[in-house]
């Protein structure tokens, strides 16, 4: 039951998004549009995969989902279409690829990370397994200790019954 068309609908999208990137104030105010309408309007268009809605924020303060999306997208684009998609969002290619190298250094950092975690693993194991031998060898030795005193009772009681007699 949409009051608004889908044409008019995506013309004021595109004041919200990249490079215009107006705030929702401002364009409800010229457009007539209630400011809750077009919050959900964006909100629907980042939920079907817009990779940046604007927020009136300049591209360095994007999510870091937003910058993933955009390095995603451009990553096939030859230089020609790269320029073209920045100058669309409001981007630099500078601004890409600085995303990038941002995005490969950080599953870099991750990937070590997990190789650091697996070898703590590996050495918790072997911690573990010399722990549990020496707690092997203090119970037989506690027990050996065990049945030595239960021994030295009954011979005691056994040399007094004797001496008894």
């Amino acid at each position: 039951m949409s009051r608004y068309s889908a044409e008019r609908k995506a013309s004021v999208l595109k004041k919200l998004l990249p490079p215009h990137n107006r705030s929702v104030p401002k364009v409800a105010r010229e457009e007539g549009i209630c400011d809750q309408t077009l919050y959900n309007w964006r909100k629907q268009a980042k939920q079907q995969g817009v990779p940046v809605p604007g927020s009136g924020k300049q591209t360095e303060d994007w999510s870091p989902e937003a910058k993933f999306a955009a390095v995603v997208e451009a990553a096939a684009m030859n230089e020609l279409e790269l320029s073209e998609y920045c100058r669309r969002r409001g981007l630099y290619p500078e601004q890409i690829r600085r995303w990038k190298d941002a995005c490969i250094q950080g599953a870099q950092r991750a990937e070590a990370q997990q190789q650091q975690q697996r070898l703590e693993a590996k050495q918790d194991k072997q911690r573990i397994k010399a722990l549990e031998k020496e707690l092997k060898r203090k119970e037989k030795a506690l027990a050996e200790a065990a049945a030595l005193l239960v021994l030295r009772k009954k011979l005691t009681a056994l040399w007094e019954e004797n001496e008894a007699d």
